[in-house]
């Protein structure tokens, strides 16, 4: 539960700073090289969902983010593996950030626009940092559910593991034949009474 708190808040911290930078630094719609023609900054604000996708439907990415982040903070506490905490850590760091900008951004509360600043020319999409924490979580959670690696941290081979050990120890209490009671002295009155019964 820690590592997912500890990952969240940074997530949230650094797609929260980046925003304010470029909001600060650069005029919507300006376009800035980072490297080359394989990375740049293109600020745009998006009333979309990540990607910009779905413009115009704001308050229900609003409403469903709020959805999907009670959902993980119901479901965090279940979470005992490193690796799916991070996961879920990702996941709502990204949502916090975006959701942040949804609700207190303008126009207004709710309906506010996303910073996205992001950009690879290769893709057609301008993104930005909570984004990236979003998609990473998604690549992360293929991963775990290919290797089998459940919220316990054990791998679907292990269990059966155990439970083929549990079987095997089973078969083998039963199959045990139980000791026959070892019989003692025979009492002193019953061997008397067998050497001379009365008539």
């Amino acid at each position: 539960m820690a590592i997912l708190a500890v990952v969240a808040l940074c997530v949230y911290l650094v797609d929260q700073i980046a925003k304010v930078l470029v909001v600060s630094n650069l005029y919507e719609g300006q376009q800035v090289q980072v490297l080359g023609q394989l990375l740049q900054f293109h600020f745009v604000k998006n009333p979309g969902a990540a990607f910009s996708i779905g413009s115009g439907s704001t308050w229900i990415f609003s409403i469903v983010g709020v959805g999907v982040l009670g959902f993980v903070i119901w479901y965090a506490p279940r979470i005992r593996s490193t690796a799916w905490a991070v996961l879920f850590g990702l996941l709502l760091g990204g949502l916090l950030g975006n959701l942040t900008d949804r609700l207190f951004r303008e126009p207004g509360f709710g309906v506010g626009h996303v910073v996205d600043f992001l950009q690879i020319p290769l893709l057609p999409a301008i993104f930005n940092l909570a984004d990236v924490a979003i998609v990473s979580s998604m690549a992360l959670f293929l991963i775990l559910s290919l290797r089998g690696v459940g919220l316990d941290g054990r791998r679907a081979e292990e269990d059966d593991e155990f439970d083929d050990a549990d079987a095997v120890a089973e078969a083998d209490a039963v199959a045990e034949p139980e000791p026959e009671p070892v019989a003692g002295p025979e009492p002193v009155a019953d061997a008397h009474e067998r050497k001379n019964p009365q008539p």
